[in-house]
């Protein structure tokens, strides 16, 4: 399966935390997470579409007037999510700056934002260019099935852990792969092009087996249009399988409730990013500081079955000891946790 999502930690394991997923073919990103962004690439800062924050502490927000000042000027729209009270977070943060020149800007980049109050609840307002980013209409949404965007072919959910306020944790889930396999098109004689699109979308929103699909086929060293049905050429040249899934989690402290809600928010992920601030002979400061140790983190990762976890958020004590919450990670990954 060639993957859809590409994830990767932006600062390292040490760094502040996010993770940019870009998606294959497609001209956007998203983010979990707003750290230190500056060392992305301003093409790639300029693809995202949506932001989810954890919780507003600095190492996961500091981003904000960066990702701000690339976009400001641009004719974009970002979507933004965060826990309870990160409206007022954001409204300070744009308050902060002054805004009496915007107005003659050709372009209104803007912030949707919404913030989760409770598993069913959520409130959003947006932030204009052309209005000196003023808050503008707020409104509260249902929530459904924890979800915070719901598309096509991708969903985002979320659990709320305790990191002694509330905190986010994400994942983002392809629903269904589509596939086309590229010797079924050498042998049926057909040629790649938009209209391979056009199919996976006639698929994903369960069009009729007698729906026309226009394909390109070869002729010689020309190309035709050729008409087939979709339930005569999909079973054909498609598989579908299980789609992708990464899951991401920081800031929590380990307690059951929190362990049941992570396990079950990555349960099956292709790829899980999960903080591992300190080792477990500072078990005892990581609970003051509520924060995972690095084998706590692999035994959630265990218990909820992951394919490839990542271990990162290492606190600045272990400077020069990365190594060292890698194995233990890796150990209670392995084993459970047993020592």
């Amino acid at each position: 399966m060639k993957p859809v999502f590409h994830p990767a930690l932006v600062n390292g394991p040490c760094g502040d935390p996010a993770v940019y997923v870009d998606f294959l073919f497609e001209k956007r990103a998203v983010l979990f997470d707003l750290g230190d962004i500056r060392t992305l690439p301003v093409r790639k800062i300029l693809r995202l579409s949506d932001v989810f924050v954890s919780h507003a502490h600095m190492d996961h927000f500091f981003g904000f007037d960066w990702l701000l000042r690339l976009c400001l000027g641009r004719d974009l729209g970002i979507r933004l999510f965060g826990p309870a009270g990160f409206l007022d977070q954001v409204e300070h943060k744009l308050s902060a700056y002054t805004w009496n020149l915007v107005g003659g800007y050709s372009t209104d980049f803007s912030f949707e934002v919404s913030e989760v109050l409770t598993e069913t609840l959520g409130r959003r307002a947006s932030f204009r260019c052309h209005t000196a980013f003023r808050r503008e209409g707020e409104t509260e949404f249902p929530i459904e099935n924890r979800r915070l965007l719901d598309e096509l072919n991708l969903a985002v959910e979320f659990v709320i852990l305790d990191h002694a306020t509330p905190c986010l944790a994400f994942a983002l889930r392809e629903k269904r792969h589509l596939n086309v396999w590229k010797n079924r098109l050498v042998e049926l004689g057909l040629a790649p092009g938009s209209w391979v699109r056009d199919l996976k979308h006639a698929l994903l929103t369960g069009q009729h087996e007698d729906t026309p699909v226009r394909a390109l086929m070869r002729d010689g060293a020309r190309l035709r249009e050729a008409v087939y049905r979709l339930g005569e050429l999909a079973p054909s040249l498609v598989h579908v399988s299980e789609g992708q899934k990464v899951a991401y989690v920081t800031d929590a402290v380990y307690h059951e409730a929190n362990a049941a809600r992570m396990v079950a928010l990555a349960a099956g992920a292709d790829q899980f990013f999960i903080e591992a601030v300190f080792g477990d002979e500072l078990n005892e400061r990581a609970a003051r500081k509520y924060h995972l140790t690095a084998r706590q983190a692999g035994t959630i990762a265990r218990r909820a079955g992951v394919k490839f976890p990542t271990p990162f958020h290492f606190s600045p004590v272990y400077q020069g000891q990365e190594e060292a919450l890698e194995r233990e990670f890796r150990h209670a990954f392995l084993t459970g946790g047993r020592k």
